[in-house]
């Protein structure tokens, strides 16, 4: 061991991967997963697979008092960032480059801290050990929050935001008080029923679905089968959570999809019709904690010059969308 760091294993159990839905663990590494991953092949397709592998609102934590902090990692695929929160205040975000094999962090405040590493959105992480100050202490946090569920598309994957603690649901989780699983898949939101499974079966105080642009886009849903596939999903995971504040979002604004239909008649009017119409149906059959959110609320026509491609937020975006949930959902279901 050196004179000035200590190196702890990723696998120490002093470290907590707060939002992952489990771990793949070699001698090597340590890298979380928003999937089963020992049962990735249960959920096709690849590209499904893939988004996965990357740790979209998965936060290394732990206290320390180290003054420093340094992440030794297999050659990072692609540029990116992380974003330091020390104590729930963002204190610092730290750029890393294609190949790099250490990602660190430097002037934390002195004295013992809680520490959570928010990992990049878009890029797997597989980490090998972590680096602090020689004589300086580790210890494990509990993140004792309410668990918060919220399942999307790539607008909730926030590839395009400014850095992994301000993607919208970063932004809900730390002005809220929640303790997040992010599952966005960018591209991959499209009602599967396994995917419906997984949520049944995890932990969760709150759940939100933020559903439709995705089928809107592939045309994976028509008009016969959209409101059917939201109702069968809602089903699934209210088998698991028969009472858990459910909120269900329909898309945000994007121009282009308003109201000219996709190759299987669907257009984003239509589909907020559809999924409204899903929530009066299980309000009319009793179920007290679903709640309706209009993506317009979250997203409109005022907010369109913030969409770089007529759909995705850019980072501005993603904190109006964020501030926007707090507001029309998190607030009112949630807390």
């Amino acid at each position: 061991m050196s004179e000035t760091v200590q190196i702890v294993s990723a696998q120490d159990e002093r470290l907590s991967w707060n939002g992952a839905v489990s771990l793949e663990k070699t001698d090597e590494w340590v890298r979380p997963w928003r999937l089963p991953h020992e049962d990735k092949n249960l959920f096709p397709p690849e590209a499904l697979i893939e988004r996965a592998g990357m740790p979209a609102g998965v936060r290394l934590c732990f206290a320390t008092d180290s003054k420093a902090v340094r992440l030794n990692v297999t050659p990072m695929a692609a540029a990116g960032k992380i974003d330091v929160v020390c104590n729930g205040d963002p204190i610092e975000t730290v750029p890393f480059a294609q190949g790099d094999t250490a990602i660190a962090a430097g002037a934390l405040p002195e004295g013992r801290k809680e520490i959570a590493l928010w990992l990049p959105m878009a890029v797997p992480v597989q980490l090998a050990s972590v680096e602090i100050d020689a004589r300086a202490s580790l210890e494990r946090t509990a993140d004792t929050r309410p668990k918060w569920i919220t399942y999307g598309s790539s607008i909730s994957h926030c590839g395009g935001a400014e850095s992994p603690a301000y993607t919208w649901p970063g932004i809900v989780a730390r002005e809220c008080g929640l303790n997040l699983t992010c599952l966005g898949f960018g591209g991959n939101c499209h009602l599967e029923p396994n995917l419906a499974r997984l949520i049944r079966d995890l932990p969760a105080d709150y759940i939100s679905l933020k559903v439709g642009i995705n089928v809107m886009g592939g045309a994976s849903l028509g008009p016969r089968t959209f409101l059917p596939a939201v109702i069968g999903f809602v089903l699934i995971v209210r088998e698991g959570h028969p009472e858990t504040p459910l909120v269900l979002c329909s898309p945000i604004i994007s121009k282009p999809r308003e109201t000219t239909d996709n190759a299987a008649g669907l257009n984003l009017v239509k589909m907020r019709g559809y999924i409204q119409e899903a929530v009066d149906i299980f309000q009319a059959r009793g179920d007290k904690n679903i709640h309706y959110v209009d993506g317009l609320s979250l997203l409109g026509p005022d907010h369109a010059h913030l969409q770089a491609d007529d759909c995705h937020p850019n980072a501005e975006g993603y904190k109006v969308l964020g501030n926007n949930f707090v507001r029309e959902a998190a607030s009112k279901y949630f807390v």
